[in-house]
């Protein structure tokens, strides 16, 4: 009889767990059984296992053979214990030392012909075990890209289960990762603002929101650039920092989505209007991150809003205001991260020419309100900016008059991120747009000139804001004049704030 522990771990959400994969070799009638809440990709691992000893030449023990996977209590998914229940047997048939094996981590899924094969959601595992003292790790050669930048651990990649063997012993060295370079990462190539004809005002609004990562809705006739200037947005922003960098690519890799290696820019993500609430938001028997978390850190766009199902929209609430999605099931519950921001486009009315010069509108009065009113209020309510998209008209098409650069809009708005994170240092906050009540009255309330406080209480009354768009206002107001470096909020800034809070005024 033999038992052996190897160390291995498990995923939940976007975090990792210690995981024991404990192997017991006892006399008895042949059997083969794996315990501690596995789910049925676990389960097959009992016959991958089975193929890749036999195949790598290895034999598998005519014995009852126990497997369980320790803590017992939590849902063990995914194809990461292939390769640890694998070396537990071959220590337990003396195949391996057991000093080998001592203070290793072992993940990886198994081929029937023994070889390794790259897994997904690797790279919260190792970080997640990191963090509990694990610096050792033994994973499928193709998943030391995506860990390439986790420091202070010795990463140990292997191609197939006969290398394993040899490396355990002494015989080879194993695959080690590529060096990291932070520094050449945050290369991207999206619209210049340049580039796009006319449109100054939607251009602003892109500004304003990524100086403050507010979320933007645009309203206009197909054909206008309003998919175009959302793709625009992404390179205007930020670029991601180290930690932003390890966020979101914690997601990708639980997704499956690191075939190419760390996400080092802002995601863009741009469903399709006949994506399910599942899709956007993410679940599943096996939860999965949705397209809000995918879009973590980055933007997340919508276009032709009002074909969505309103059940999807209003999916959104959540994300919305919290930053995160809870994915509850029976049992358990999963949170995923979704701290993005929303841009959105629709046409005016069904058939899209409503207020545009250049077409006629063939909608009746009760079709274009039936229209605008698949999005309901609660998730308008939550929307910062709104602008309108006009045609451009034909002497400035014709002309091709170009605008400023991304490159000159984006140096305003890094001086603006710049303030921001000297305002919120210390605090949870990351920018305007997140602000709490109390961080509203002390940063914009208190720094709010007379002439700016009387025009927000008329804009408050003739807009008949509802307290949350109130407050959207001011943190716009906010963003308005960081972009200006006015440690004062002015009267224009607020105008500009509520010239954006309804499309009313643009039609």
């Amino acid at each position: 009889m033999a038992f052996v522990r190897i160390k291995s771990g498990g995923l939940w959400g976007v975090e990792g767990f210690e995981v024991d994969v404990e192997v017991d070799v006892a006399n008895g009638l042949p059997s083969f059984n794996i315990v501690g809440l596995p789910d049925a990709t676990v389960k097959e691992s009992r016959d991958r296992v089975r193929s890749a000893l036999k195949n790598s030449g290895y034999s598998f023990p005519q014995k009852r053979v126990t497997v369980n996977l320790s803590p017992s209590d939590r849902k063990k998914q995914g194809t990461f214990y292939d390769l640890p229940i694998a070396v537990g047997l071959l220590v337990a048939l003396g195949q391996v030392g057991r000093d080998a094996v001592e203070g290793k981590v072992f993940l990886g899924e198994l081929s029937l012909d023994g070889n390794l094969r790259k897994v997904r959601g690797l790279l919260p595992v190792v970080l997640g075990l990191k963090d509990l003292g694990f610096r050792e790790f033994m994973v499928p050669a193709d998943n030391l890209t995506e860990l390439s930048f986790v420091r202070e651990v010795n990463l140990i990649g292997a191609s197939d289960l006969g290398e394993v063997v040899d490396i355990l012993k002494g015989k080879r060295k194993g695959k080690e990762p590529e060096a990291f370079i932070f520094e050449d990462l945050n290369r991207g190539f999206y619209p210049d603002l340049e580039d796009i004809i006319g449109q100054s005002l939607a251009k602003k609004a892109l500004e304003i929101c990524a100086g403050g990562f507010h979320h933007l809705s645009m309203i206009g006739p197909p054909g206008v650039g309003k998919s175009t200037l959302a793709k625009a947005l992404v390179g205007l922003m930020p670029p991601l920092d180290f930690e932003e960098v390890l966020e979101v690519s914690k997601i990708y890799s639980v997704a499956g989505l690191l075939s190419e290696g760390l996400i080092t820019q802002r995601p863009f993500r741009s469903p399709h209007h006949t994506s399910s609430e599942v899709a956007l938001v993410g679940g599943g028997s096996q939860p999965v991150p949705g397209e809000v978390s995918l879009a973590h850190r980055g933007v997340l766009f919508l276009d032709e809003l009002p074909e969505f199902s309103r059940k999807a929209v209003e999916s959104l609430r959540q994300p919305l205001e919290e930053g995160y999605v809870d994915v509850v099931r029976a049992t358990s519950k999963v949170r995923f991260p979704a701290l993005f921001t929303l841009v959105t486009a629709q046409n005016p009315c069904p058939c899209g020419n409503l207020g545009n010069p250049y077409g006629e509108c063939t909608c009746s009065p009760q079709q274009i309100k039936s229209y605008n009113a698949r999005v309901s209020q609660a998730i308008k309510d939550r929307i910062d900016l709104t602008v309108w998209v006009h045609p451009v008209d034909e002497e400035r098409l014709l002309n091709m008059t170009k605008s400023e650069s991304s490159e000159k809009v984006k140096e305003r708005i890094l001086k603006a991120q710049a303030i921001q994170k000297e305002r919120f240092k210390g605090s949870e906050t990351p920018w305007n747009s997140r602000m709490t009540s109390h961080q509203v009255e002390e940063f914009c309330i208190n720094l709010m000139d007379r002439s700016a406080k009387r025009l927000l209480k008329l804009g408050v009354e003739n807009l008949k804001l509802s307290p949350r768009s109130y407050f959207k206002v001011i943190k716009v107001s906010r963003t308005v004049a960081d972009l200006e470096e006015s440690e004062v909020i002015k009267e224009e800034h607020v105008a500009l704030a509520l010239q954006f809070r309804s499309s009313e005024g643009f039609a």
